[in-house]
């Protein structure tokens, strides 16, 4: 059972002590992918998926490796798959900035509030108002729930170390190449679609389960549903928007709108009812309580999912 208890290990190392303090293994990836960018960039999609792959092999050959040589010795099987979740997870770092995003609104000091959005999402916060911040926060609290927690549980349980490592080295490529702008537009077309792949159910179930958590956050499950239903599609992204409706819907706030990414500008329809107000700071702190629920949800998900074949194994 060295996947299921690594993997429960790994979510409470989150949940203690946040991600590593210094040396993170997903920026010495990061590191890593840009030295291989360098050398494999053209403005092609073909080249990009060429660069996709070459560093999603290096991850996976690592993330296999890692697997075959613990899989017969279960402390260290053990250790190796919590590292890799712990390493991958970022659950409390998502409540940590949704947190500290709520007192900054609270006490009504803008400058910090938006100082302190880049930790969430690239938008350009020097003209946002706290409305737009308090916004902004809510909607990459949803959407990176999904990518930086239930992903990696769902990956987990299914393929191990390998898919944890994979997973992320995947998520990281498309932060760093999927981008709708002149150099990455045909390079990071690879990534962007990879990345959407992997998380394709994975958003779905992170929608369902912040429905079905909403009165633990003080919100709704019904508002979520309805919300979910109706307008996950008025996202740009297959995936995005499944997250944020069911945020907007759950606790009663109306997303969406017009964002703009360094000289990008980019309009998306309305996430929530159209009569809802916008986020405001309470709407921030509930919208992290509603992450921090949605982990647990996820993480008991993934050992329901783990034990049947966990036990098989133990009997073999």
């Amino acid at each position: 059972m060295s996947r299921l208890l690594g993997m429960t290990l790994g979510v409470l190392a989150d949940a203690v002590l946040g991600d590593p303090k210094s040396h993170h293994p997903v920026a010495g990836f990061g590191a890593v992918a840009s030295r291989i960018e360098r050398a494999l960039y053209a403005d092609s999609t073909a080249r990009g998926a060429c660069y996709t792959g070459v560093t999603i092999a290096l991850v996976a050959v690592v993330g296999v490796t890692a697997e075959r040589a613990s899989r017969h010795l279960p402390f260290a099987h053990t250790l190796v798959t919590a590292a890799a979740t712990w390493a991958a997870l970022g659950a409390r770092s998502l409540v940590k900035e949704g947190t500290v995003m709520a007192d900054r609104l609270e006490s009504g000091n803008l400058d910090a509030a938006r100082a302190q959005l880049p930790n969430l999402c690239g938008r350009r916060p020097d003209e946002l108002d706290p409305s737009e911040l308090a916004r902004a926060t809510v909607e990459s609290l949803a959407e990176n729930t999904n990518d930086a927690v239930v992903c990696t549980l769902f990956w987990g349980a299914v393929a191990g170390v390998p898919g944890i490592l994979t997973h992320r080295a995947v998520n990281t490529l498309d932060a760093m190449v999927g981008h709708r702008n002149p150099r990455y537009a045909r390079f990071g077309t690879a990534s962007a679609r990879l990345d959407d792949a992997l998380a394709w159910l994975p958003a779905r179930m992170t929608g369902g389960m912040a429905c079905l958590m909403a009165p633990l956050a003080g919100g709704s499950t019904s508002g979520g549903l309805r919300a979910l239903h109706r307008d996950h599609a008025n996202h740009p992204s297959p995936n995005g928007g499944w997250c944020e409706s069911a945020w907007a819907g759950a606790l009663h706030v109306r997303l969406g709108g017009t964002n703009v990414y360094g000289d990008r500008t980019e309009v998306r329809g309305t996430l929530g009812d159209a009569d809802a107000p916008r986020p405001d700071a309470q709407a921030v702190r509930r919208a992290s309580v509603l992450v921090a629920w949605v982990t647990a949800a996820a993480a008991t998900l993934s050992v329901v999912a783990t034990l049947p074949a966990e036990l098989r194994r133990a009997t073999l």
